[in-house]
């Protein structure tokens, strides 16, 4: 019986995120702002509705007002630096370390929320106050599932970060990075390193991190989290005219259910997936591909670099 009870509320979590993503994709889609579509929506569901341990020590309230900085901070960047895209993206990263620090917290989502709005080029207030929304949205679904028993009460406990090592480790990370962007930004490739992947990098690189007993299994989920993106958007949205929001409701029904197989929720492959569903059609075939190398790269680099 209790099996059954759990099975039953993990399906009902899986079902609020489909319906979250699908949700504000239509909202997009009705009002012409595709800045409301957050990609790393679907991996906050992952994360923080559908695994039964939240991957992340942070409470509601960090999460909101981390998302928040985080998103504000990126469209700043955009619009008052008017650096080359590669510093553009090393400040953003440099800033989500020093918050991610100060507040004792691996909440690495912040990353791709803060990045995203420099690749896209994105001025527009409408993307955080989407990011804020959407974070609101997040934590009291959370809250209601705890309180109705739908998923386990989540317990926030600090990290105990060393200060010192901290300054190392972040500095270690964005010199690595800043290694490995320089041929994919020099030939305006920058999806090599899509902002999902370079969160997968900062997770990787922590060594108590439970993805890295699987990298190869991370690598092929970040893969095909992108495949199924791209092929809902080219063939059933952009070739059968069929609307962004039910390609995205399929697309999550798809991963979901992969990862209940292969039982590992990783939240960056949720991010990966939405990604497709804002690029140019002209860079959908290639996509995949670009994860794939990206995902082979930073994983490896991660394992290899960051061993202590």
């Amino acid at each position: 019986m209790d099996t059954k009870f759990l099975k039953a509320v993990r399906i009902e979590r899986y079902l609020f995120g489909i319906v979250i993503a699908m949700s504000m994709v239509w909202l997009a889609e009705l009002s012409g702002e595709k800045e409301i579509i957050f990609p790393e929506i679907c991996a906050l569901t992952i994360g923080a509705w559908i695994s039964e341990q939240q991957p992340w020590a942070v409470n509601k309230r960090r999460i909101f007002l981390l998302m928040s900085a985080a998103a504000i901070f990126g469209v700043l960047t955009v619009r008052y630096c008017p650096f080359p895209l590669i510093l553009q993206v090393c400040i953003c990263f440099g800033f989500s370390g020093l918050i991610l620090t100060i507040c004792k917290t691996n909440f690495v989502p912040i990353i791709s929320a803060c990045i995203l709005p420099v690749y896209l080029k994105t001025t527009s207030f409408v993307y955080p106050l989407a990011v804020m929304i959407m974070a609101l949205i997040i934590i009291t679904a959370q809250w209601i599932m705890e309180k109705t028993h739908i998923r386990p009460v989540n317990k926030f406990t600090p990290c105990d970060f060393d200060l010192k090592k901290q300054i190392i480790k972040w500095s270690k990370l964005l010199s690595v990075f800043a290694l490995i962007a320089l041929i994919p930004f020099k030939t305006h490739q920058i999806y090599f390193l899509a902002p999902p992947l370079i969160v997968m990098f900062t997770e990787l690189s922590n060594p108590k991190s439970p993805a890295r007993k699987k990298p190869a299994y991370i690598a092929g989920l970040m893969t095909f989290s992108a495949f199924i993106g791209c092929f809902f958007r080219l063939f059933f949205n952009i070739h059968l005219n069929c609307p962004l929001s039910l390609c995205t409701a399929f697309s999550c029904i798809i991963l979901f259910v992969a990862l209940n197989k292969i039982k590992i929720n990783f939240p960056p492959a949720g991010a990966v997936l939405l990604i497709p569903m804002i690029l140019e059609p002209d860079l959908l075939l290639r996509f995949p591909f670009e994860v794939l190398i990206g995902s082979i790269v930073l994983s490896y680099v991660a394992m290899f670099l960051f061993r202590k």
